[in-house]
């Protein structure tokens, strides 16, 4: 179908799509419970996408999604993950971790431990069942590809897990200060480990020049915060986030791993609490809602849609299995009460958002194929939406966890 057109407004109509259609649907068929509003906006993102709609419909997919229309979305989408990425890295509480190092170094460790290892020998089977050339990219080795679809196994995703703690009321809690704590060191291992997996012996130079000029950089940047009024930082802090994004990628590493060591290098307290959720609860009304679009137009189901579900059902066992087994045992060393390690357990195995960042640095990379993307996003959409159904009524049973500190 050709069309006439302005640019502008079938990028406005794109978007009139990308926001309606979700929240319809979010709204009217009350999915909150089983089905938060951001997985609504990513499986409307997967069937807008071109196996599902474009395949349907391709010439109504061609009119709306036109090249230059998915231009103009693909750098909303890139400067949206940033912005996440980097609150992610700002809401990292190292003190509080600190503080309860014994405790948390445990349940940290083993809560990302056991997913990790069952997740990389998920990745191992998928290469032993099928041809490796459906899951390992062009640009990947085998031993990336296990370790980097380990360690998405293991991802717990600490912006949604606020999201879903707010909904549950149990942020401001002991039990949600100690679930704040583990999935923070977490976090840190697993921006460590993608970048492990990056490394590009040709730039080796670079990175380390990145690295270096990072760790000077961060000094002078935290000095110059702490100086200017509190309203100019969240300016100052934006062009942080862009000079790192553009000298991670610069150096070979992504643009998301500069937007996480951006954020986490600086406190949460110098840009406020309430600011910090208000500016992230922004970020999800406005801008994710087209990065759901953009990674809904990045999977493929040219193996076969049975072969993507099956392996997604092998990753989601995976993931939840290691998270379960990991935190249960990390329960079984510090003595906690019966149901206690369940309920942890099962809120952090919750994935979406940054397993599926960290999914997409792994394609953009070449390191897994488009298929093997589309597998391991629906792992994520499935381990996020059995949470919330699953921690409800085994929390109403154990009402006093809420206070229990550690």
């Amino acid at each position: 179908m050709q069309t006439s057109l302005p640019v502008t407004e079938l990028f406005l109509l794109a978007l009139i799509i990308i926001f309606a259609l979700p929240y319809a649907v979010w709204r009217l068929l009350r999915t909150d419970y089983w089905a938060p509003l951001v997985v609504v906006q990513i499986i409307a993102g997967i069937l807008l996408g071109p196996g599902v709609l474009g395949a349907a419909f391709p010439a109504y997919y061609a009119f709306i999604f036109a090249p230059p229309v998915i231009g103009a979305l693909n750098g909303i989408a890139w400067w949206a993950v940033m912005l996440f990425v980097f609150v992610a890295g700002l809401e990292l509480d190292l003190e509080e971790a600190w503080k309860w190092r014994g405790e948390t170094l445990i349940t940290s460790g083993l809560a990302l431990g056991a997913p990790l290892l069952l997740g990389a020998g998920a990745a191992w089977l998928l290469l032993v069942m099928g041809a490796p050339a459906d899951w390992i990219g062009a640009k990947g080795a085998t031993w990336q590809f296990v370790l980097g679809v380990g360690m998405a196994c293991a991802v717990t995703a600490l912006p949604i897990l606020i999201l879903l703690m707010q909904k549950l009321e149990i942020l401001r809690t002991a039990l949600g200060q100690r679930l704040l704590r583990y999935a923070s060191l977490d976090d840190i291992l697993i921006w460590g480990v993608l970048a492990l997996i990056l490394l590009d012996w040709e730039r080796i130079g670079r990175q380390g020049a990145f690295l270096i000029g990072f760790g000077i950089a961060v000094v002078l940047v935290r000095k110059l915060i702490v100086a200017i009024p509190p309203r100019d930082r969240w300016y100052v802090g934006l062009v942080w986030l862009a000079g790192c994004g553009y000298l991670a990628d610069w150096s070979g590493l992504h643009y998301m791993v500069g937007a996480f060591l951006a954020g986490a290098a600086l406190d949460s307290k110098w840009f406020g609490g309430g600011e910090i959720d208000r500016f992230r609860d922004v970020v999800l009304l406005a801008f994710m809602p087209v990065f759901f679009l953009s990674t809904g137009l990045r999977t493929s189901w040219d193996m076969g849609g049975y072969t993507a579900f099956v392996a997604a059902a092998l990753l989601l066992a995976a993931m939840i299995i290691g998270k379960l087994a990991g935190v249960g045992i990390a329960g079984k060393i510090l003595g906690w009460s019966k149901g206690e390690g369940w309920i942890i357990g099962w809120l952090l195995q919750t994935k979406a958002l940054i397993m599926i960042i960290f999914v997409n640095v792994l394609l953009d990379k070449g390191i897994i194929t488009s298929g093997a993307f589309t597998a391991l996003l629906l792992a994520a959409i499935g381990s996020t939406m059995l949470t919330i159904p699953i921690v409800t009524p085994a929390l109403k049973k154990l009402e006093g966890l809420k206070s229990k500190a550690g």
